[in-house]
């Protein structure tokens, strides 16, 4: 259980691949005429999401080579501000984590443990940069970075358009957009020297008042030899809505460290 929490925001900083995206150390990318790299960037940003809170419960399906688990997660997000996740397990609060842009947050019963810190340790440990924004767009089936503050190789693939990031350095980045709408359609990050890998594809994509989110979130990553599967099923969305966040982490619990 413990393993399911950390990774709903810690999948964003391992490396990864996908079918829609094949990473390598120095990936050729083919020139597209047709468009540019720049272009795809900006009709991408005229998709915005507008709005202040969003309430998302979703089945969350867990599987790695030791165990298969099936939760459900109730998402909250007061936009740019917070994000609290609570997973249940029969109706029982098994997990809970609370991340703002200044700290992470989370506490699971089965172990009686909690991590509290800053994305800064998160980002020494992990060898790539972490913070709020990517969770909340990893969630909101939006793009890890700002496409916009970054240079681009632009490829034509079967999916539509794929983004690849000439400034990464020894972190690998890719994105894929579908040619319709420019929405995101997966995207991956890869840090192959740490043989660490993460994969986010997103599919059912629905139109609301106030924004596109994707219903279908499917995470792989990879760490070594080992291979984890995080798939959400979003069922309830709902948008604007007076949202409370209330977080504490019960007494006797043992603090884990991050080093």
């Amino acid at each position: 259980m413990r393993k399911i929490i950390v990774l709903l925001f810690l999948s964003v900083l391992v490396s990864c691949k996908t079918k829609q995206a094949v990473l390598s150390a120095t990936p050729e990318v083919p020139p597209t005429k047709e468009i540019l790299a720049a272009d795809v960037i900006a009709n991408h940003y005229n998709n915005r999401n507008s709005f202040s809170t969003v309430y998302i419960k979703s089945n969350v399906r867990f599987t790695d080579e030791k165990q298969t688990q099936n939760v459900t997660a109730e998402i909250k997000i007061k936009k740019d501000e917070q994000i609290l996740i609570s997973v249940r397990f029969l109706g029982i609060t098994m997990a809970k984590a609370l991340i703002t842009p200044a700290s992470v947050s989370y506490y699971e019963k089965m172990n009686g443990t909690y991590f509290e810190g800053d994305f800064s340790g998160l980002t020494q440990w992990l060898g790539t940069d972490l913070d709020f924004s990517k969770i909340q767009n990893m969630l909101l089936g939006q793009a890890f970075d700002n496409l916009q503050q970054g240079k681009y190789a632009l490829a034509k693939v079967d999916e539509g358009y794929e983004l690849t990031d000439l400034q990464a350095g020894k972190t690998l980045k890719s994105f894929i957009l579908d040619q319709e709408n420019f929405r995101i359609q997966g995207q991956a990050i890869a840090q192959p020297e740490q043989d660490r890998m993460l994969a986010v594809s997103y599919s059912d994509r629905f139109s609301f008042n106030e924004g596109n989110l994707p219903m279908q979130i499917l995470i792989h990553t990879f760490q070594g030899k080992a291979k984890t599967e995080i798939s959400f099923n979003y069922n309830t969305v709902t948008f604007n809505e007076a949202l409370s966040f209330p977080y504490s982490i019960p007494n006797g619990y043992k603090r884990i460290l991050i080093k």
